[in-house]
C-alpha cells in the first residue's frame, strides 16, 4: 500500500490537518508560550511540560523524552499504528480521498476488510439485542447477575448473547443480503464442505467483541454458559483478514492511554477479569487471547509502558503461564512483575471480596519476575538437595541470561547465593558454565531446548557535536533563499551520521528543486527514528536565529578546520612510522602544507 500513495497526496493530507488541532483532540488544550504551544508529553511522565508544539512548522518535540516529529509521527506513535494506517486516519479526519495507482488488488483486500469491519459491527449489535431481549438470552441475563456484571459493564464492552441454534448468524447475514463466502472469511459462520452448507461458530454462548486500538470490531469470543457441559470453556475467532490472534491484546482499545499515565500494564487472564478491574476504577487492564502471550504482544505493550505485572489465575495453568510470560515480554526491554493472588481467587473474585483499593495494593506490592520465579523453583525442587539445587541454578542462569542484563544478573546471583548459603563467586562460576553450555533437555516446565543466545554487540547511537546542530539549524532557515550555501558545504566536514544524511537529502531536495519545507523531511527517514528526532529537535525553536549568515560561515569555517585537524592528525601519526619510505614521507609533507593552506584561507560568501 505504501507505493500506492503518492507525495502529492501525502502532502495534501499533511497541510489539511494542522497539527495543533490534532494533537489537542488527542491530549486536550495546549498552553500557549510565544509562537509555540506546551504540554505535558504524552509518551512518558512528567510534571513540566516540555512537549512543544510549533504550528508553524507543523511539527512537535519533547525535550524531556525527545519524541518528535510531524503530525504524520504523532498519530503513529500516539496510535501505535503504522505510516499508512495514520495516513488513512488523517484523510479520514480532513475527507480526503486516498489516491491509488491502478492496483486492482490493493482494492480488493480493502474492501473486503471494510465489509468485514462492517459485518462485525452489526453483528455485535445483533448479538447485544439477544442479550437484552431474546428469551434465550436469560440464561445470559442470569450467568452476568451471577457474577455481578453490571449493566454499565454490559453495555461498555458491548456483551452479546450469540442464541442456541445452529443457524441464527447465517440466516441474520442472509437477510442482511451479505455474501456468505464472506461471513464464512470473517470467522463467523463455518462452512461444512461435504455438504456445502453453512452453520453458526457461536452458538449459546455469552459474546465479547474483540476490537483493535482504533475500538473496531475485529472478531469475538465467545464463553460457554454451562460449567458442566461438554465443550470448550471459550471459542474464538479463527485468523481472518482482521483477526490475527498473537498481535490481538483484548482491552486495549480502553486500556492504552490509562497504561501510558501509570507506565504499567496488568496483564490478568480473562475477559471477566479485565472488565470487572475496569469497572471498578483499574482501567491499565488488558489480556491476551487465552494465557499465551507471544513477543508482538510484548513489543505493543512496551509503546506504552516500560513494566508489566502478570496476574493470571491461581491455579497452576495460570502459574506456568506466567512464568512463559519472560519469553514474550523481555526482548521488548520491558520489566515483568508477577502478582500471585491467594488461591482460589483471580482478579474478578478478589476485587469482589476484598475490593479495589486491596487489589491495588496487590499489584502494587508484587513480586519481581524472578522472585516469584526462584520461589516456584525451590517449591518444586528441593533446594538442600544436591539435585534440586542443580534444577534451580540452571533454571535461573537460563533464565537471566535471556534478558541480556549484566546488572540484574549480578543481582540475582548475589541474592541466590546468601539464599543457599554459598559464596557469589561459586554461583557465578555455576552460571558461566551453565550459559556456556547448550540445554540438551528440559528440566522444568519449559517443554521445549533452548541454547543461549550470543548477545549482538549494540551499537551506540551518538549525537551530533553542539557545532554540528547549530549548523543543521542554520540551514534550515538559510538554505532555501541562499544558493551559494548549496555550492559551498561539503559533507565531508560534518562528522556525524545523522547530521550528514539529513544534510545530503536537504542539499538533494534543493538542487532537484523539489525543497518544500521541513516537514516533508521527516519521510525521508521513517525507517530512522534518531534522525527523525533530531529534525523536531532543531525545529521546536520556531525563533529565527540573529545574524543567521554570519553565524553559518563561522560555524561552517570551524567544521571544516575540524575536519582539516583530523587530516593533519593522520598525517602526523603516518610520518611517525619508521616504515615510510623517503618518497612517501615528501608527499605526505606536501599534503600536509597543501591542507595548511587551506585551513588559512576562510570560506566566505559570493
Amino acid at each position: 500500500m505504501a507505493g500506492l500513495i503518492t507525495d502529492d497526496t501525502k502532502e495534501q493530507i499533511r497541510a489539511a490537518n494542522s497539527i495543533q488541532d490534532v494533537i489537542t483532540s488527542y491530549i486536550g488544550p495546549l498552553k500557549p508560550a510565544g509562537a509555540n504551544f506546551l504540554a505535558l508529553c504524552p509518551f512518558h511522565k512528567e510534571k513540566t511540560p516540555s512537549f512543544n508544539v510549533n504550528p508553524v512548522r507543523q511539527s512537535f518535540h519533547c525535550f524531556g523524552c525527545n519524541a518528535g516529529g510531524d503530525v504524520f509521527k504523532f498519530v503513529m506513535q500516539y496510535e501505535n499504528i503504522t505510516f499508512m494506517e495514520a495516513l488513512k486516519r488523517l484523510a479520514d479526519r480532513a475527507s480526503i480521498p486516498l489516491e491509488f495507482d491502478n492496483d486492482p488488488q490493493a482494492r480488493k483486500r480493502r474492501a473486503v476488510k471494510d465489509s468485514l469491519f462492517e459485518i462485525h459491527e452489526k453483528l455485535t449489535k445483533h448479538w447485544q439485542s439477544a442479550l437484552r431481549e431474546a428469551a434465550g438470552g436469560q440464561v445470559a441475563r442470569d450467568y452476568l447477575e451471577r457474577r455481578g456484571v453490571s449493566g454499565e459493564a454490559i453495555e461498555r464492552f458491548r456483551l452479546g448473547f450469540a442464541p442456541d441454534a445452529w443457524d441464527d448468524t447465517v440466516n441474520w447475514a442472509s437477510a442482511a443480503k451479505y455474501d456468505m463466502e464472506l461471513v464464512v472469511k470473517g470467522g463467523v459462520v463455518v462452512k461444512k464442505e461435504e455438504s456445502n452448507r453453512h452453520y453458526d461458530r457461536f452458538r449459546g454462548r455469552l459474546m465479547f467483541p474483540i476490537c483493535d486500538e482504533q475500538g473496531r470490531v475485529i472478531g469475538f469470543s465467545g464463553r460457554i454458559l454451562d460449567d458442566e457441559a461438554k465443550a470448550a470453556k471459550y471459542v474464538n475467532s479463527p485468523e481472518t483478514p482482521l483477526f490475527t490472534k498473537s498481535r490481538v491484546i483484548y482491552g486495549l482499545d480502553k486500556a492504552r492511554r490509562p497504561i501510558a499515565d501509570a507506565g504499567l500494564a496488568i496483564v490478568c487472564e480473562g475477559q471477566l477479569d479485565l472488565i470487572r478491574c475496569h469497572v471498578s476504577g483499574i482501567e491499565n487492564v488488558v489480556a491476551p487471547q487465552g494465557t499465551a502471550l507471544t513477543t508482538d504482544h510484548g513489543r505493543i505493550l512496551k509503546r506504552y509502558a516500560d513494566e508489566v505485572v502478570m496476574c493470571f489465575d491461581s491455579d497452576e495453568a495460570g502459574q506456568k503461564a506466567a512464568v512463559r510470560s519472560l519469553e514474550a515480554l523481555t526482548p521488548s526491554g520491558l520489566s515483568v512483575r508477577v502478582l500471585a493472588l491467594p488461591s482460589p481467587h483471580d482478579p474478578d473474585s478478589f476485587i469482589r471480596e476484598f475490593g479495589p483499593d486491596s487489589f491495588r495494593e496487590s499489584v502494587a506490592t508484587a513480586s519481581e519476575y524472578f522472585a516469584f520465579y526462584l520461589d516456584r523453583l525451590c517449591a518444586a525442587n528441593d533446594p538442600e538437595s544436591d539435585r534440586g539445587r542443580k534444577v534451580i541454578l540452571r533454571e535461573m542462569a537460563l533464565a537471566l541470561a535471556k534478558t541480556h542484563d549484566a546488572v540484574l544478573s549480578d543481582s540475582w546471583i548475589r541474592r541466590i547465593a546468601a539464599r543457599f548459603g554459598v559464596s557469589v563467586e561459586s554461583v557465578q562460576l555455576e552460571f558461566r558454565k551453565i550459559q556456556r553450555g547448550k540445554r540438551s533437555q528440559p528440566v522444568y516446565e519449559t517443554g521445549y531446548e533452548s541454547e543461549i543466545p550470543v548477545e549482538e554487540p549494540i551499537a551506540v547511537i551518538e549525537p551530533p557535536s553542539m557545532l554540528e546542530e547549530h549548523l543543521l539549524r542554520l540551514f534550515f532557515q538559510l538554505a532555501s533563499t541562499a544558493p551559494e550555501i548549496i555550492q559551498t558545504i561539503n559533507l565531508d566536514w560534518i562528522s556525524n551520521p545523522s547530521a550528514r544524511s539529513i544534510l545530503d537529502q536537504h542539499l538533494r531536495q534543493l538542487r532537484e528543486e523539489t525543497w518544500n519545507g521541513t516537514m516533508p523531511l521527516f519521510s525521508c527517514f521513517e525507517d530512522d527514528p534518531f534522525a527523525q528526532s533530531l529534525i523536531s529537535r532543531l525545529v521546536a525553536d520556531g525563533r529565527e536565529l540573529p545574524n543567521a549568515e554570519d553565524q553559518f560561515w563561522d560555524v561552517l569555517n570551524r567544521l571544516r578546520s575540524q575536519q582539516i585537524d583530523r587530516q593533519l592528525g593522520g598525517i602526523k601519526q603516518r610520518l611517525g612510522n619508521p616504515d615510510v619510505g623517503d618518497d612517501e614521507q615528501v608527499a605526505l609533507l606536501q599534503e600536509r602544507e597543501e591542507l595548511l593552506r587551506v585551513k588559512a584561507e576562510r570560506i566566505e560568501s559570493d
